[in-house]
């Protein structure tokens, strides 16, 4: 089967790979959508691939794409029926641990005790192919009323900012503040405004600013353009600031201002990967009761619930996606995506 990899340097390459069989506890998918998400950027540009990046042990090139959607096609020994069946749609947890440990078993994954043992589209084989092997613990109902495009953007951005809001307790009469809409931020921004909070959206791209006033934003700030931030946002509040914050931009400035915009007694989360933030503990955090948290994507219960939660409220997440790609037109998504000012893609392989 063809397959994307990422060599490196911002460059994709097709490399062709033998179709995968199911072993003991695995399962074969059929994907039909594998959405791109910013984490590719990494892999996608850095200089030797994703070995590079101190990812695991590589002993080749990994097929890309950790956002997985499709359906079930082969079954190996060791699967019982009601975990999964030819025939089911699914999405994919896109981590595997032991299995065992107290974090795997809760379905987190990524926490696993023992260390993550393969993300898939970095250190193992990911999404942008026909077809995918993974273990069958690893696969999460896809609800019949949802897409495989609603799918893939679950599996990872959408679900990350679902895990993200529930992580900061946010209530229907809350402010929030989110900082960055990409799809991680847009997604937030489109869930908190349908749990009744007021949205506070923030990006340096007007086109990404006026996508988060379509998806339910009440207050638009392009930090580019505004003197200050912080009091930008006390001055919507009633000079007392949001009552949360959320940053999924991974800006070193943006990350002190999601903090220091919160109220007394506020919560601020990082989403974002990567980079720093300063902050005078005293001032920022402790002499204001500040909570912040750090939030990595979500367990297999929360996808599921994630899943759940759009598909009875009939929220349109297949909006996120400002373009569709066929596999042969990855290099084109790519560098498109990689400019960062579009909305979110979804390749289908199939």
């Amino acid at each position: 089967m063809k397959a994307v990899v990422f060599p490196g340097g911002s460059k994709v390459e097709f490399m062709e790979f033998p179709d995968p069989t199911p072993g003991p506890g695995e399962v074969v998918l059929e994907i039909k959508a594998s959405g791109m998400c910013g984490s590719d950027l990494k892999f996608y540009r850095a200089v030797g691939g994703a070995s590079s990046l101190g990812l695991g042990k590589l002993s080749g090139p990994v097929i890309a794409g950790h956002e997985p959607c499709g359906v079930v096609v082969a079954v190996g020994p060791g699967v019982a029926e009601n975990q999964a069946k030819v025939g089911m749609r699914v999405m994919q947890h896109h981590y595997r641990g032991c299995g065992v440990c107290e974090h795997c078993n809760t379905g987190w994954m990524q926490l696993c005790v023992e260390g993550v043992k393969e993300v898939y589209g970095a250190t193992g084989h990911g999404a942008h192919a026909r077809y995918m092997k993974c273990p069958a613990r690893t696969l999460v109902p896809l609800p019949d009323e949802l897409s495989f495009d609603a799918g893939a953007a679950i599996s990872c951005g959408t679900g990350t900012a679902w895990g993200a809001l529930h992580r900061l307790d946010l209530q229907g009469n809350h402010t929030i503040a989110v900082f960055g809409q990409g799809p991680v931020g847009l997604s937030a921004t489109l869930l908190a405004s349908h749990m009744g909070a007021r949205v506070i959206a923030l990006d340096t791209s007007d086109e990404r600013l006026a996508r988060a006033k379509d998806f339910g934003a009440d207050v638009l700030i392009n930090p580019l353009k505004t003197e200050n931030v912080v009091q930008a946002i006390k001055d919507v509040t009633h000079g007392r600031g949001a009552h949360a914050s959320l940053d999924a931009s991974s800006s070193p400035l943006a990350r002190a201002q999601a903090v220091r915009c919160v109220r007394t007694w506020g919560k601020a989360c990082f989403v974002g990967e990567g980079d720093s933030v300063t902050l005078d503990v005293s001032s920022d955090l402790l002499r204001r009761q500040v909570t912040l948290i750090g939030s990595w994507t979500f367990s297999t219960v929360g996808q599921a619930d994630c899943a759940r939660y759009i598909a009875d409220r009939e929220i349109d997440i297949d909006k996120l996606f400002t373009h569709k790609w066929k596999l042969d037109q990855a290099r084109e998504a790519y560098e498109l995506f990689d400019h960062q000012t579009s909305g979110k893609g979804v390749i289908h392989p199939s």
